[in-house]
């Protein structure tokens, strides 16, 4: 597995919590989608959008569109250590390119319902990624949450009420050829990237 370094230095992102008061630094692995499915992804939003105005949502802007794939846990600030052991567990994936279809939204349940985006059918490859790493992370001795179930989506918008059921959306085809290691200083600016590894066999 290739790895491309962020842009931002490691060194800088590691103490920029210094000094900062009561934030949440958040980590996770997820699948980012290129510029032109993003574009896809916020025209389905925008369909739904105009579809379901009793909603009342607050919609997620495209730039943080994204499939969780492994949380690794919320911190008082950026741990060196969980990086180091999450990027070495990156290094080893292997897992080849493939294909996701997301194909209708659907609401989770919660005081804020996400609105999300969802596949009829999840791609074989995408299972094994998400527990293959899962396995890795646990076996480094990082501390994650315990799930049995992996329901890979994308939010879409936060609203306040349920859709009333599932709802078919025009297919959008995913190419999916790599996954990046995200920090997030929660309810603060963009997510910020700290590795990215291009997917291969």
């Amino acid at each position: 597995m290739s790895r491309t370094a962020p842009p931002t230095a490691q060194a800088e992102l590691f103490h920029s919590s210094v000094g900062a008061f009561a934030e949440t630094h958040r980590l996770f692995f997820a699948l980012v989608p290129d510029v032109a499915t993003r574009h896809e992804i916020n025209h389905g939003a925008a369909a739904v959008q105009q579809q379901h105005p009793k909603l009342r949502a607050r919609w997620v802007r495209p730039e943080r569109f994204h499939a969780t794939l492994n949380f690794l846990g919320d911190f008082p600030a950026v741990p060196d250590e969980v990086v180091e052991k999450a990027m070495a567990v990156a290094d080893q994936m292997r897992v080849a390119p493939f294909a996701w279809t997301l194909d209708y939204v659907a609401s989770f349940r919660g005081r804020e319902p996400p609105c999300v985006l969802r596949s009829s059918q999840v791609p074989e490859p995408l299972l094994a990624l998400w527990q293959g790493m899962h396995a890795a992370l646990v076996e480094a001795g990082l501390r994650l949450r315990n799930e049995r179930q992996f329901t890979p989506h994308v939010t879409l918008a936060y609203g306040r009420h349920e859709l009333p059921q599932a709802t078919p959306v025009t297919p959008i085809v995913w190419q999916v050829d790599r996954f990046v290691l995200i920090h997030n200083v929660v309810g603060k600016g963009n997510y910020q990237v700290l590795g990215c590894w291009k997917l291969s066999e």
